[in-house]
């Protein structure tokens, strides 16, 4: 995951700090050295870490941490907050899709290829649909092999129509999509626009006649976050010759060090407003520099969980669970239903990483495995409606069968049980008012 590196680096330097009492400008400057070496080795441009560090170390300088009785805790803050305003600034998240007074917005797309435009625009589309809006997706790449049948591919995953008209002329394709989409009451239009290996007097020549036919309401650059500082460099220059609008951060959860993140909107001025964080169709997030900055440091993203277990959990279904928990009932198909819930918020590594107190060193070294899911799933199905209500019945022929018709042993169906046995029990003294005495401090 992006930022990793760079988060336990600064996670190393503030422990240092936190175990000394007080603190001097010696080791401000030792801190801030480390700091440097850090943001540099993350690949962050150079003069944005100069800046960077010349005015956290100006900050912490301040009376109000030389004099503070925990004066590390204050670096962290100090840290914590310039790291935001390096990204954009706590509102910089509030500022999403500039909406058209008259439907429908027009959001232009544009980028180097291989900067992964087309699946995250796509993305972005499915990401407003569930908002409730009427997408449409337009195919103006005609140049790149097999372009409009991917946007058509994940257009269909998506249930996002989209607009072709082959390979003719793009910027008629954009005109003629913005007025297709009038006619048919999409009220959100995303141009997919053709890239190029680097950046060219043709490229932006035909970029810059689309923008004049259809008049964008944003143009939205696709940055791949793991070319580290070339989709910086590749920002700036897009952003001078065609001039954006706002940041699309793609492949946020490969191996990059996090540098493209940091710098870019610095180098920019523009806001990062969106960035892909998983390979899956759904995994595309509003970028909010307040809470990456508390990811890179170890903080958490509580607001972030929340928002993906709303859209994860079924509220009719959370309902009825907890009708079945004040009853006393809890049946092995509630217990799949919470694992389908829990699986429709990402993987465990990433949810375990947005809880504020986690050990990034040992949630690496936990290796969490999500194939145990999937097994837990396989041997739920392949039990009968009446088994499921009611486990109890399962004797060891029933469990072979079970066993057979999953691809599992009977072992790992005993452990199952165990476990559910062990829900079960918590789940009805909760469900009582009792809370276990080895759950009362961790409850607080």
């Amino acid at each position: 995951m992006a930022f990793e590196s760079l988060g336990e680096r600064l996670s190393g330097i503030f422990k240092k700090l936190r175990s000394r009492g007080r603190l001097g400008e010696k080791d401000i400057q030792e801190a801030m050295r480390e700091v440097r070496l850090a943001l540099l080795e993350a690949d962050v441009n150079f003069k944005v870490v100069k800046d960077f560090c010349a005015r956290t170390a100006e900050r912490c300088k301040g009376a109000d941490v030389l004099e503070s009785l925990t004066p590390g805790q204050m670096v962290v803050k100090i840290v914590h907050e310039q790291l935001v305003e390096l990204m954009g600034g706590a509102n910089d998240g509030a500022l999403k899709l500039a909406v058209s007074p008259k439907p429908p917005t027009v959001v232009m797309l544009a980028g180097l290829q291989g900067a992964g435009k087309t699946t995250n625009g796509a993305k972005l589309a499915g990401y407003f649909k569930r908002q409730g809006k009427r997408p449409l997706l337009v195919a103006c790449d005609v140049y790149r092999p097999a372009a409009i049948k991917q946007l058509q591919v994940v257009g269909e995953q998506l249930g996002v129509p989209v607009f072709e008209m082959g390979q003719t002329d793009p910027v008629n394709i954009a005109a003629e999509g913005v007025k297709h989409a009038q006619k048919h009451g999409n009220d959100l239009v995303f141009l997919d626009t053709a890239g190029r290996l680097h950046i060219d007097d043709t490229l932006m020549e035909e970029l810059n006649r689309i923008k004049k036919a259809v008049s964008p309401n944003e143009i939205l650059l696709a940055v791949d976050a793991m070319t580290g500082q070339d989709a910086v460099n590749a920002a700036q220059t897009f952003n001078e010759r065609l001039g954006i609008d706002g940041i699309l951060l793609t492949k946020l959860d490969g191996d990059s060090r996090g540098g493209a993140a940091l710098s870019a909107r610095a180098v920019t001025g523009k806001p990062i407003k969106f960035c892909g964080v998983g390979e899956k169709l759904d995994q595309i997030e509003p970028f909010y520099p307040d809470r990456m900055a508390s990811r890179i440091l170890g903080m958490g993203d509580v607001l972030t969980l929340i928002e993906k277990a709303e859209q994860a959990i079924d509220l009719k279904k959370a309902e009825q669970m907890e009708k079945n928990l004040r009853a006393g009932r809890f049946t092995l198909n509630d217990y799949l239903s919470q694992i389908g819930q829990l699986r429709g918020m990402g993987s465990m590594n990433d949810i375990m990483g947005m809880i504020p107190g986690i050990n990034k060193g040992a949630l690496r070294d936990a290796k969490f495995d999500e194939r145990s899911m999937n097994r837990t799933e396989a041997i739920v199905l392949s039990m009968t409606p009446g088994e499921r209500e009611n486990p109890a019945i399962l004797n060891s022929s029933r469990k072979r069968r079970i066993a057979a018709g999953s691809g599992t042993k009977v072992e790992d169906i005993n452990r199952l049980l165990k476990q559910f046995d062990m829900m079960k029990s918590l789940a009805k003294q909760m469900a009582g008012g009792k809370v276990p005495k080895n759950l009362r401090g961790l409850l607080g």
